[in-house]
């Protein structure tokens, strides 16, 4: 790899023109300079186009209909021409030195294929809500218990991206997920234990809203989908039961996040029936107490975020 690869970043965009111009200069403030940025309008109602096209050619930008997150990412990847590809929601942030601290990550360690850093929590006025000190990359937590590390500001190569295929756009929930198991086939990841990222937390905030029933059954989809691919690790494959069980809880979390008690509660007996230990196992009881806690918790930071100003 040169010394200094283009490093192409997709930025979907839909309806968050309050937060685009700060997540647009985030990028363009960074201190590395061989960047493309190519920002993809989806069908947004709001003034998002307005506030791109304020931006002259500095970057590259259209507007289409919606097509949802996942296909909107993968159209713009195919568009790109870097080396190094990554992705920042329109209402997240880089900190200035997050692409050169991936590029430098990736240059003395070619066997890697993916990077990504600690961030912070930010509310919509972009006060630290808490710093969330990623784990240690290990891709038996990713595939036994769906710990999923990479978060804002994770990059990765152009060839490992091409190796594991683009994104599923039938996913809305967890497409990031399905791609890093994948991805993990391909390679290792590590983590730069440095802040390089907020992620945004607000009450429009995907990862903060109640899922419908198909998304919440996601996981069992992703889960079962890994486990039957071809020419997977032995260790996989020893593991498959373990590995559908932990997709089972995973749904449950979301349902029970969606007030659909009973369908969680099937979810759990089906986990149950195929591995008990699983069900009984410390990450099982973290996804659930995250169910029940989680946006109660959530609401109490940003509580105590304002009480700081």
């Amino acid at each position: 790899m040169k010394n200094t690869p283009l490093v192409s970043i997709v930025i979907p965009a839909y309806n968050h023109a309050d937060f685009l111009r700060e997540c647009v200069e985030s990028v363009l403030g960074q201190n590395y300079s061989n960047i493309e940025l190519i920002v993809i309008d989806d069908g947004s109602t709001d003034t998002t186009a307005n506030i791109l096209a304020s931006y002259g050619d500095r970057f590259q930008w259209q507007s289409q209909s919606n097509m949802g997150q996942s296909a909107t990412l993968n159209k713009g990847w195919a568009m790109a021409k870097g080396d190094i590809f990554g992705y920042l929601s329109a209402d997240d942030v880089l900190r200035p030195e997050a692409v050169s601290q991936a590029v430098t990550a990736m240059i003395c360690r070619p066997e890697i294929v993916a990077t990504y850093c600690d961030f912070d929590l930010i509310d919509s006025s972009s006060r630290s809500v808490r710093r969330v000190a990623t784990p240690n990359f290990d891709v038996k937590d990713l595939v036994l218990n769906l710990i999923c590390q990479p978060g804002p500001g994770a990059f990765f190569r152009r060839g490992a991206f091409l190796d594991a295929g683009p994104w599923d756009s039938n996913l809305r929930q967890n497409p990031d997920l399905d791609f890093w198991l994948r991805l993990s086939l391909y390679g290792n990841f590590q983590r730069i234990p440095v802040v390089l990222a907020g992620f945004r937390v607000h009450e429009g905030s995907a990862t903060y809203l109640s899922p419908n029933e198909s998304r919440a059954d996601e996981p069992i989809l992703i889960t079962s989908r890994f486990v039957s691919a071809s020419s997977l690790p032995d260790w996989i494959s020893e593991s498959s039961t373990q590995i559908m069980a932990i997709g089972q809880i995973a749904s449950a979390q979301l349902h029970l996040r969606g007030g659909r008690l009973l369908t969680a509660l099937r979810r759990l007996v089906f986990a149950f029936r195929i591995s008990p230990a699983t069900v009984f196992s410390g990450r099982s009881a973290h996804l659930l107490l995250s169910a029940v806690a989680g946006r109660f918790l959530h609401r109490i930071r940003l509580a105590f975020a304002r009480l700081k100003i």
